[in-house]
């Protein structure tokens, strides 16, 4: 159902409420008519410092995000955008299918866009333009455990994960605080020898990064956010294109 503000689409959007960086993100790449509505996953700021720490800010996450979607689905969404990034990788592609399905279900069938998925479909955007994607470099901001989640979904699909730098942030509200010389650095760590590179973490403030390195790396640089929400519009048949964002928005 459409509002008088959103007579196009109103999107709800389920995100970790420590992340700061995926709500300004989705705003700048709003198309006229469009509106995005935020629930909140309410969870602790922990510190993370190893595996152990990040699955107990991962298990917090799990335990609050149906109840922000419950509330979410009280304004009766067009659609529903899960902002948030680990969950969406876990246990690979099956893992991804298992939590798209039970999202649904508990949507009662509005449709549900993931960041995994929705990066896979970028990548297959990028091919259908231009030369085929097989080798990828990887940036998230997780621990050793997060990052062979995102490397196994990846590999699942087909991929060869050739580099991946794990920046380790020490805190799920603090990923936001990487800055963009750190996401810079990361992103021509991984850039050697790869066809495309892939930033995974919501709360990653890579966005308008990944838009520059694509320029000068000259390969698909594809920022986690931008392609979820980029997934999200053409799902709903939003055909919009955008500068400032790279290829993805702005060409497909």
């Amino acid at each position: 159902m459409v509002d008088s503000l959103g007579p196009r689409m109103k999107f709800a959007v389920v995100a970790p409420s420590t992340n700061t960086s995926v709500e300004p993100e989705y705003a700048a790449m709003q198309p006229r008519g469009v509106t995005n509505h935020f629930s909140r996953i309410a969870i602790p700021d922990t510190k993370v410092t190893d595996d152990d720490s990040f699955m107990v800010m991962l298990q917090s996450i799990r335990d609050a995000t149906f109840d922000a979607v419950d509330v979410s689905m009280s304004m009766e969404p067009g659609c529903v955008i899960m902002g948030m990034s680990a969950e969406t990788f876990w246990d690979g592609a099956e893992g991804a299918e298992r939590l798209h399905k039970k999202m649904v279900e508990r949507t009662g069938g509005v449709p549900v866009i993931m960041g995994s998925t929705a990066v896979d479909a970028a990548i297959k955007a990028y091919e259908q333009h231009g030369k085929p994607i097989r080798k990828i470099g990887i940036i998230t901001p997780y621990m050793p455990v997060g990052d062979r989640n995102v490397q196994k979904f990846f590999e699942d699909q087909g991929y060869e994960v050739v580099n991946l730098v794990g920046l380790k942030s020490p805190s799920p509200m603090l990923i936001a605080h990487e800055s963009k010389k750190v996401l810079k650095d990361a992103a021509i760590a991984v850039s050697e020898g790869v066809d495309a590179i892939i930033q995974a973490g919501t709360n990653l403030a890579f966005a308008e990064v990944a838009a520059i390195a694509e320029f000068w790396l000259e390969k698909p640089v594809i920022a986690i956010n931008t392609a979820t929400y980029w997934h999200a519009l053409r799902t709903m048949g939003i055909t919009d294109q955008m500068d400032g964002f790279g290829t993805l928005l702005s060409k497909y």
